[in-house]
């Protein structure tokens, strides 16, 4: 029975610690997630039709949002990330922590290999239950109008016309899977494993120091590789760019179809300010997981 206790304690502080760095990663970076999405949903149609609304970068996104939507416009989209991201974050870092042990593979201790496969197991879990909030975000931060509809205005219409599958809330599921799997088994892997390379040090300031940049590096590393599968996930959940016609269906096929119509450059729209957000929200969400757990558990074990 105590031992029953004992693991409950520590599923709830591993619960905790992850809800927490959900939290506060994405009250501070979602600003720089709306401007990514913004930027991925840019596309050859959606120039031509709406040409004041193109964005040339980050910095002209900011103005012309600020100009034109007002400075509440920076976190449109927030409560489906605020709402899903304490339970997604952890739900992410909890089950981080039992895919750990099952990819041990009879080793005493984690390996790089259980580290990168103990995340994507975590990512796709995520995916999972992330998926309908994803969608809605999307769809909140793809309208350009002064006056947003609620987000539960924007749901009960994404289930009227869809459904809750694969065209309704479920939309894009598998490119969502495909994103959040690549970034975590590469988030965790490399940030697990090179941490227990790089010497740590008895002095706090320069721990921090270490733990930020080794979280920063494994963020925008991370960023870079699953761009494309990014990109293709806002595509697929936003407004399609031709009314009564489905364009993005599936993820590869998307990706070809961005490709072939725009380059290999607009595969990796949004990579700069991904890159703004989830390199330094990757060491915030990374650090504030860690603290919290040490101090829950001098706390209350």
């Amino acid at each position: 029975m105590s031992d029953l206790k004992e693991v409950l304690k520590e599923a709830a502080i591993q619960i905790g610690s992850g809800g927490s760095a959900g939290f506060v990663e994405v009250c501070i970076m979602h600003p720089l997630d709306l401007i990514k999405t913004r930027l991925q949903l840019q596309s050859k149609i959606t120039t031509k039709v709406l040409p004041n609304n193109y964005y040339n970068g980050i910095l002209d996104c900011f103005v012309k949002m600020y100009r034109n939507e007002g400075p509440t416009s920076f976190w449109k989209g927030i409560l489906p990330p605020i709402l899903v991201e304490t339970p997604k974050r952890a739900i992410k870092f909890f089950t981080f922590e039992q895919y750990k042990q099952f990819f041990l593979f009879g080793h005493s201790s984690p390996t790089p290999m259980t580290y990168s496969l103990a995340g994507l197991g975590a990512g796709i879990t995520e995916s999972i239950i992330v998926t309908p909030f994803e969608v809605v975000k999307v769809n909140l931060q793809a309208n350009k109008a002064t006056k947003v509809p609620s987000t539960s205005v924007v749901a009960r219409e994404i289930v009227s016309k869809g459904g809750f599958g694969f065209g309704g809330l479920y939309k894009g599921l598998i490119a969502t899977i495909y994103r959040n799997g690549v970034f975590n088994m590469i988030y965790f892997g490399f940030y697990h494993s090179v941490k227990d390379f790089v010497p740590s040090s008895e002095r706090n300031d320069i721990e921090f120091l270490r733990k930020l940049g080794i979280g920063f590096t494994s963020g925008t590393l991370a960023s870079c590789i699953n761009i494309p599968f990014d990109v293709a996930k806002s595509r697929i959940q936003g407004p399609q760019p031709e009314q009564d016609r489905i364009k993005y269906k599936s993820t590869f096929k998307t990706i070809a179809i961005v490709y072939k119509e725009e380059g290999y450059g607009a595969l990796y729209k949004g990579l700069l300010p991904k890159i703004l957000r989830l390199g330094p929200g990757g060491a915030v969400m990374l650090l504030v997981y860690e603290y919290m757990h040490t101090f829950l558990v001098k706390t209350f074990k």
